[in-house]
């Protein structure tokens, strides 16, 4: 049986329905978590919590539930639906109410929903590396909340799907800022360069990890932004995500990233990235095949 949360309860996923008035369905209104699960086990789970619960405050949303809480469900639910390798996704929205654009009374109570998928460790992709598009950035000004609104990040993935690419690098005028569901780095000179984290694009949790590393193996980091034509410029390129880990781009705009090969800095970040998996989750049992 295939298992939901459902406002606190676990429930059969058939059963997980929310009503017409609910302001997610109605306005986007709520925000969402991924967590990547590997050998049945929760990935940088705090973190992700840590997060939800911060987007939640930025749009005035209490979660009716503590860190903890929420912990414990999660756990609850991947046991029951045997989930060994995938995913989790959970939102809350500010809850069901006659459709106003003004927030409803105080005693409505937030919708949370959280459910599971099973997803393949892209080992493929990992290895081989990816082509992506550039496009302008035409989201909101605050890509620091991860809203359900998602239409602009929507609309980025499918341009660069219709022109068989992974990723849609964007960017305001000449600054970039991240891909439409991920974080993006290049490496010039040994240094790896990432836009700092600020209203302008997510606080991945991947990239904090990513972050980390470089700081205790001496991989310089410069955070800032960085313009397209360093971009273009750029000795290696990769993007970081829950789903994608540490994804190498070997081409952008039909141009190859340097020789259109994985870079070492990228390879090297690939392997630590591994090892802090296997730190929380256990052995992974695909690999990457450098």
């Amino acid at each position: 049986m295939n298992f939901a949360i459902m406002n606190g309860k676990l429930v059969n996923r058939s059963e997980a329905k929310v009503d017409i008035e609910d302001r997610g369905y109605q306005f986007g209104d709520g925000v969402y978590e991924v967590i990547r699960v590997y050998n049945g086990k929760m990935f940088t789970l705090q973190d992700h919590l840590n997060r939800f619960v911060k987007s939640a405050d930025s749009i005035g949303i209490t979660l009716p539930y503590t860190i903890d809480e929420c912990s414990a469900m999660l756990v609850d639910l991947v046991t029951k639906n045997h989930l060994v390798e995938g995913i989790i996704y959970m939102q809350i929205t500010r809850g069901t109410a006659p459709r106003n654009h003004v927030f409803p009374a105080k005693e409505v109570v937030p919708t949370l929903v959280a459910y599971t998928k099973e997803v393949a460790r892209p080992v493929e992709s990992l290895a081989n590396g990816v082509k992506t598009i550039c496009m302008e950035d035409i989201r909101w000004l605050r890509c620091d909340i991860k809203s359900l609104n998602l239409l602009g990040n929507l609309l980025a993935k499918q341009r660069a799907a219709e022109q068989g690419c992974f990723e849609a690098i964007q960017h305001r005028g000449d600054q970039v800022t991240e891909g439409s569901s991920s974080n993006v780095f290049i490496v010039k000179n040994g240094t790896v360069i990432t836009h700092e984290s600020n209203e302008l694009i997510l606080k991945g949790i991947t990239k904090d990890v990513i972050l980390q590393i470089c700081s205790q193996n001496n991989i310089p980091v410069e955070e800032r932004t960085f313009t397209v034509a360093e971009l273009a410029a750029a000795d290696e390129v990769f993007l970081s995500s829950t789903t994608s880990e540490v994804m190498p781009i070997i081409e952008l705009e039909g141009v190859k990233v340097k020789d259109g090969m994985p870079g070492p800095i990228t390879r090297k970040l690939q392997s630590l990235f591994t090892v802090e998996i296997e730190k929380q989750c256990g052995k992974l049992k695909e690999k990457i095949s450098f």
